[in-house]
């Protein structure tokens, strides 16, 4: 039976690592053993003179730079493997031929003359180890010609030498020495393969955890279009009710009547705190939020928290309790900071069945406070820590009671937390409570101002959108109808069109005061696109955006755009406001939107 190729034994893999080794180490090795070969060639010319030193010297000159040559071009030629090992093993081979050689004039040295040549033969025979990588058919055919030879130099000893046994005893150990550095050239091939069977797994593992993330993303990029477009048509009808049930709420109404209509519109309310979630997530996701950071009193910030929830913390029978310093300050956006305690509050008072809930402020060291927010609740298990702040992950809900919201609060709070550079700290275990830890940077001292009035109510009827020129631009018939009925009870004058074309025709009889356009119309056309349009007719006319997608892109779409947006369903008071504020001039100059904030939720 014919043996196998060399490359099916070790796989041509490994066949092309070893190749490119042979090659790395010809073109690093030839100067050193020059050297030592120069060394040689001078002490056997200095003891026995003529020319035979210098014909070797010449000898191994040549053979190193055949080898440089050789074996550095062989990873690129186009030999197949197989005959690129028989190359590699050849040069080896010639090369051991060569040094062994040198016994020509070595017999003829005295003993110490041919102990230093010893030493330097069996120095390469050493370090062939680490240059072949321990490929025994290369390691073999340098070593093999060169300790033979080398042996044979001790066995007929040195002239004139009067302990002949001391020659054979070393001439054994030349063949003994040959026979550990073989073992050790097999260990050092074996760890060579291991090697690179690791690191070819490690090539394998890494090529499979790319897919899987890719694979990931895809999915989040599909659970993200999923959500977008669940909450554009979710929020179509739940818009259109919100404006009818808004104008139902105008009209002169029994008693009856109107608590029927109170309770929609709570109901309304309640589905709209929910999607408005879903909308965070999409905003933060965009990038789109932007950051405002200011210095404001805790103390203020706190007393207003406790007003806001002190009835619902009462409806628990849960003690609400706040305490910060009367001249705290801190420095970075308060809305966006707002969001993220008024979560955390809420949760608390979530999931505290009874006990208290409580808000703190207290000196973390000299650039930061830290605010903390605890409960005698649940608790959470420590192992449940991390998971608690992934999307729609929820503890002690398996029945998913919609009052305890989608689980996506603390989603919330941790990328708010990111965006704005704080640090966030959980503590808690079951059956004792939770408490969280925010670190904020200190503020300068607050300087007081007025307070804010706060929205207006839009419930009723006033007069200051009295005679305002609206233009509608919505696909959706309902909605269109839902807006002109609201909008009429404002004393607005509203036209209406369903697509750009018609739009473009209303304006061309009238010049709107303002437009209110939808973002994603039928096929291929768009807001953006539509009110491009519709200010070349009339420069500079304001416009707000109305929108159920929540898809990133296109929020990140409009932001760029500079046009306000609104997410449906808009509530009355929001969309009162937000015309005031376009049609008239702002009252204040940095005035700008921020994470959608429904009446009666945060």
């Amino acid at each position: 039976m014919e043996p196998r190729p060399a490359t099916e034994r070790i796989g041509p893999e490994l066949a092309q690592e070893l190749i490119e080794l042979f090659a790395r180490e010809a073109r690093r090795v030839p100067v050193p053993v020059f050297l030592s070969s120069l060394l040689l060639a001078s002490i056997a010319w200095n003891q026995l003179g003529g020319s035979l030193p210098w014909v070797w010297l010449a000898a191994v000159a040549i053979v190193l730079a055949l080898r440089w040559k050789v074996l550095g071009g062989l990873p690129s030629s186009s030999l197949g493997l197989h005959d690129k090992l028989r190359i590699a093993v050849l040069m080896s081979a010639l090369n051991g031929v060569v040094q062994g050689t040198s016994i020509g004039f070595g017999v003829a040295l005295d003993t110490p003359e041919r102990a230093v040549q010893s030493i330097l033969l069996l120095t390469l025979c050493a370090g062939s180890v680490a240059t072949t990588g321990g490929y025994r058919p290369v390691f073999v055919a340098f070593v093999a010609p060169t300790l033979l030879l080398l042996s044979v130099m001790w066995a007929v000893g040195a002239p004139g030498a009067s302990h002949p046994w001391v020659e054979y005893f070393i001439a054994s150990l030349v063949l003994v020495y040959g026979m550990l550095m073989l073992q050790l050239a097999n260990d050092t091939f074996r760890l060579l393969k291991e090697s690179f069977h690791i690191r070819q797994e490690q090539v394998v593992l890494n090529r499979q955890l790319r897919a899987a993330l890719d694979d990931a993303e895809a999915a989040n990029r599909a659970k993200t279009r999923f959500l977008a477009s669940a909450s554009h048509d979710l929020r179509q009808p739940m818009h259109t009710l919100s404006l009818f049930g808004a104008a139902l709420t105008m009209r002169p109404l029994d008693e009856a009547t109107r608590q029927i209509a109170i309770h929609m519109d709570t109901a309304l309310q309640a589905l709209s705190a929910q999607i408005d979630a879903l909308l965070d997530v999409s905003k933060l996701d965009a990038g789109v939020v932007p950051v405002n950071r200011t210095t404001f009193s805790l103390s203020t910030f706190l007393a207003h928290l406790h007003t806001e929830y002190v009835e619902m913390a009462g409806a628990k029978r849960l003690a609400l309790k706040m305490h910060c310093p009367p001249d705290a300050t801190c420095c970075t956006d308060e809305v966006l900071f707002a969001r993220i305690v008024r979560n955390l509050v809420e949760n608390a008072i979530k999931y505290t069945p009874a006990g208290e809930v409580g808000v703190r402020v207290s000196g973390g060291d000299a650039e930061h406070l830290v605010i903390t927010v605890e409960d005698t609740g649940i608790g959470i298990p420590e192992a449940e820590h991390q998971r608690v702040f992934e999307e729609f992950y929820q503890l002690h809900n398996p029945e998913r009671d919609r009052s305890r919201g989608l689980g996506l609060g603390l989603s919330i709070v941790r990328r708010l937390a990111e965006l704005l550079d704080l640090t966030i700290d959980l503590r808690s275990s079951p059956g004792i409570g939770t408490r969280f830890d925010i670190e904020v940077p200190r503020g300068r001292p607050a300087v007081a101002v007025s307070p804010d009035p706060g929205p207006a109510d839009a419930s009723h009827p006033d007069s200051s959108l009295a005679g305002t020129q609206v233009l509608v631009l919505d696909d959706e018939e309902a909605v269109r109808q839902g807006m002109e009925t609201l909008l009429q009870a404002y004393g607005c004058d509203v036209r209406l069109a369903g697509c750009i074309e018609e739009a473009v025709t209303q304006c061309r009889s009238m010049r709107p005061d303002i437009l209110l356009v939808d973002l994603r119309l039928r096929g291929e056309e768009s807001g953006i696109t539509a009110i491009e349009q519709l200010r070349s007719l009339h420069p500079g006319v304001p416009a707000i955006l109305i929108s159920g997608d929540t898809a990133p892109d296109r929020i990140k779409d409009a932001h760029e755009e500079g046009i306000a947006l609104l997410h449906k369903p808009v509530s009355p008071q929001a969309l009162h406001q937000a015309i005031t504020r376009e049609v008239k001039p702002r009252s204040r100059p940095d005035e700008r939107p921020i994470i959608a904030r429904q009446e009666g939720h945060a």
